[in-house]
């Protein structure tokens, strides 16, 4: 929400409601997934001053909560940890923009593939989708690794272990929008309230994508004591050969 908001006041709030219309025509409707967009989109498009500062509680809470979950993983502690995993996911906010405005405009390339039709254009529209989302992740990935997870790896690691974790989270998005497609009742198991099915399911899916973040930390460090350990092995051979 506060993307849509940040990126009405780079462009206008007219380009980001028909861009976000485009981007719903993509979305099936069997679930009523174009209504929710649309609903967010408005939302964003709406947001006041007092509504932006009110939602950065949220945020910053998520913050917290990567910066704990990667820290599990890293074998050290720290003083202050939710001020740290909630102040430094806030700079994400002057990236929110400049990203999800050319999301939206392949949104409109993917929208015109659409219309187009064809084996060729349904292909098209799948690359095109599948690497905005990765170009798009790669670097708030790098910055949730490093900046927000406090994550200590080498460059080179931080980077493919952040062109992994997009390549892996797009691919899931992609999985998403198909399970988007699928003709279920999602309140059946629920009395018939359908509300509390799309909570539940897409709380499963949330939970299945930051999974995939917390793997992709892992393939990350594992990469990065990959390349320690043949640093350590150049090293260790250039001193054995190294005269006297």
């Amino acid at each position: 929400m506060l993307a849509f908001a940040l990126t009405g006041l780079l462009t206008s709030t007219g380009t980001v409601r028909e861009l976000g219309g485009r981007l719903g025509d993509l979305l099936p409707a069997e679930l009523g997934a174009p209504d929710a967009l649309a609903r967010l989109v408005d939302a964003g498009a709406r947001l006041d001053l007092l509504g932006g500062v009110l939602a950065l509680l949220p945020m910053s809470l998520y913050g917290e909560g990567l910066r704990r979950a990667l820290l599990r993983f890293s074998g050290r502690e720290e003083a202050m940890t939710a001020w740290r995993g909630r102040l430094a996911a806030l700079p994400l906010l002057l990236l929110a923009p400049v990203l999800l405005y050319p999301l939206l405009l392949a949104a409109g390339v993917m929208a015109d593939l659409a219309d187009t039709g064809g084996a060729g254009a349904a292909l098209g529209r799948i690359a095109v989708g599948f690497y905005s989302v990765l170009v798009a992740l790669t670097l708030p990935l790098a910055w949730g690794f490093r900046v927000v997870g406090g994550g200590r790896v080498r460059g080179i690691a931080l980077i493919g272990g952040a062109l992994f974790t997009a390549a892996c989270v797009s691919g899931f998005l992609q999985g998403f929008v198909l399970f988007l497609s699928l003709p279920l009742d999602l309140g059946a198991p629920f009395g018939g309230l359908t509300v509390v099915g799309g909570v539940v399911a897409l709380g499963l899916w949330l939970f299945a994508l930051h999974l995939v973040v917390l793997i992709g930390w892992l393939a990350t460090q594992a990469l990065d004591a990959r390349l320690a350990r043949r640093a350590r092995d150049d090293a260790g051979r250039a001193g054995r050969s190294a005269p006297g």
